[in-house]
């Protein structure tokens, strides 16, 4: 997409993030797929410690709302023993239906890797269901890598990815 060019970050942006977050999550459900319930996706739930309101961002093409996502600087849930600023954390990452299927995964990573180099960060780590396959596919095709699975008494299991910044 040679758009990319243009593509930006916009951090501080909550409401209309979980706007995002929702619509994307109703496609979803509508789909079959097993996507975050809209109770999940509040304020209230989605505003912790370590998401403040500036953690939340919007991508963006010109005047173009075009993904969401939160972006954290820690996660002691999935990466409890990383110090703080070591990582960027991804998290409730979502895209515009209108622009599935454009790369726009590859268009964040690049983003993120240019916002994380600016910070001194050395990695991008994110977490997702390790049976998602088609999402394990974007994100291993972006370049991550599988660097653990959390095996959980449920028999759900978690794969946590990393890329080097």
């Amino acid at each position: 997409m040679k758009e990319s060019a243009n593509f930006r970050i916009e951090f501080n942006m909550p409401s209309p993030a979980i706007s995002v977050m929702r619509e994307v999550a109703a496609w979803g459900r509508k789909m079959g797929y097993r996507v975050w319930p809209d109770e999940w996706l509040t304020p209230e739930e989605l505003i912790t410690p370590e998401a403040q309101p500036e953690n939340f961002c919007l991508g963006m093409l010109g005047d173009k709302i075009v993904c969401a996502f939160i972006l954290q600087w820690t996660d002691s849930d999935y990466w409890p023993d990383a110090p703080k600023y070591e990582a960027a954390y991804l998290h409730k990452f979502c895209v515009c239906r209108e622009y599935s299927g454009m790369g726009m995964t590859k268009i964040v990573t690049a983003a993120l890797r240019e916002e994380c180099r600016k910070r001194s960060i050395q990695y991008i780590r994110l977490d997702t269901a390790l049976d998602e396959k088609t999402i394990r596919k974007l994100y291993l095709k972006a370049g991550f890598q599988i660097v653990d699975i959390i095996d959980y008494p449920n028999g759900r299991s978690m794969a946590l990815y990393e890329l080097k910044v």
